[in-house]
């Protein structure tokens, strides 16, 4: 369960990942935010930029070339 969704379909690189930080920007501490984007970069980009951020990602897949994450906002 999520607790909002960001579709980024469509947009390209560095736009899913921007749109992302600012999503999270406005979401408490424990909330989830779902992000589908179809731009390739977003596979390695997002997972890695929230390796350096207080946010986890809870899951992460892929299909009919879109990507799906789930990602929990940190403090």
């Amino acid at each position: 369960m999520t607790d909002r969704t960001l579709d980024a379909s469509g947009l390209r690189c560095p736009m899913p990942l921007l749109k992302t930080k600012l999503a999270l920007s406005e979401l408490s501490a424990g909330d989830r935010l779902e992000v589908i984007a179809t731009d390739a970069g977003s596979r390695r980009d997002i997972p890695a930029w929230l390796d350096l951020s207080p946010h986890r990602l809870v899951s992460q897949d892929e299909s009919d070339g879109a990507f799906r994450f789930v990602i929990e906002c940190g403090g």
